[in-house]
């Protein structure tokens, strides 16, 4: 899951990009409002980490720029103000959620799930497609019951193949979900993860739609 940090202070940004790293998310990570403007407008991120004091643009401005264009992307705010009135104002203009700093890493993992679970419109942790199930917070994959050994990468994939059951992926598509800015990524690196999903889970879960991309269907799979 690939998600935005916008964050001016180097130190703090540095351990918040290894800390959710760790935890599984894709981040990249701008330390200016005007350099995060350009980056909503031309890249697609399952949410947004804003603190609100940054320099060029405000975290404030930008989020209600972002919310003018439609864009729908969960922001959780990430900030040292904590009045009621700061908390108002941030919800007000258009963030899903409010931390206030110092905080802890799980518990901002943990509601970067929960506002993209329910952007997602999701009602449960729990991802279940047939006989397979995924839990996001235990990094925990079941098929037929049985517990399945991942990589980190392969983890990402599956999840975002089952957030999309039933809808195609183009190979483009899935990268830029999973790689963030500077990791390098070999041409063929989906194709290889897609084949260890097939050979450790079931050589039909994965549905190759040729010159598209791939498929995960909602559907039962030998």
């Amino acid at each position: 899951m690939r998600i935005l940090l916008i964050e001016d202070d180097k130190l703090l940004g540095d351990g918040i990009q290894a800390g959710l790293g760790q935890a599984g998310f894709a981040v990249d990570w701008v330390q200016d409002g005007a350099l995060a403007d350009t980056a909503l407008q031309t890249e697609t991120y399952a949410a947004v980490v804003l603190d609100l004091g940054l320099p060029k643009l405000s975290g404030l401005e930008l989020l209600r720029r972002l919310r003018a264009r439609g864009n729908a992307v969960p922001v959780l705010i990430l900030t040292a103000r904590d009045t009621i009135d700061d908390r108002i104002n941030g919800l007000d203009s258009g963030a899903d959620d409010y931390v206030v700093k110092p905080f802890d890493l799980d518990e901002l993992a943990a509601r970067l799930r929960a506002v993209t679970r329910r952007g997602q419109g999701a009602a449960s942790a729990l991802l279940r497609v047939d006989a397979l199930e995924l839990n996001p917070a235990e990094h925990r994959v079941q098929y037929r019951g049985k517990p399945v050994d991942l990589s980190a990468r392969e983890f990402s994939l599956l999840h975002e193949l089952m957030l999309n059951a039933g809808r195609v992926l183009s190979r483009e598509q899935l990268e830029q979900r999973l790689y963030a800015w500077g990791e390098e990524v070999e041409s063929n690196a989906i194709e290889v993860h897609i084949h260890h999903l097939r050979r450790k889970l079931s050589a039909q879960l994965v549905r190759t739609v040729r010159g598209v991309g791939y498929l995960l269907p909602r559907g039962t799979h030998d």
